[in-house]
């Protein structure tokens, strides 16, 4: 029964690896498409480092999409990166503990 469980760890494992990819910004592809706006930078930001890392090894994935509409893509992407790396949370974080 353990060895199911971790069989389907990795199947899921690599299932969301693939789901995060799939959705990095590209410029290429993007290219005449229809700009990212708010949520499309929130999802960038949330997946920053994984784009980071992809970036190193394919020249065409970038962090950061540059067919965005300005500043509420900028906006998005921000707010993202700063939650996602847990500097909301440590902001709110009670001293007191």
């Amino acid at each position: 029964m353990k060895r199911y469980k971790s069989i389907f760890s990795v199947i899921l494992t690599l299932l969301v690896v693939m789901a995060f990819t799939a959705c990095m910004p590209n410029p290429v592809e993007n290219a005449g498409k229809s700009p990212a706006g708010f949520f499309g930078g929130v999802w960038h930001g949330w997946i920053a480092p994984l784009s980071l890392i992809v970036g190193f090894f394919n020249d065409s994935t970038r962090v950061y999409d540059p067919n965005n509409t300005g500043w509420w893509y900028d906006f998005g992407f921000y707010m993202a990166v700063i939650s996602g790396f847990g500097g909301l949370s440590l902001a709110r974080r009670n001293k007191m503990e």
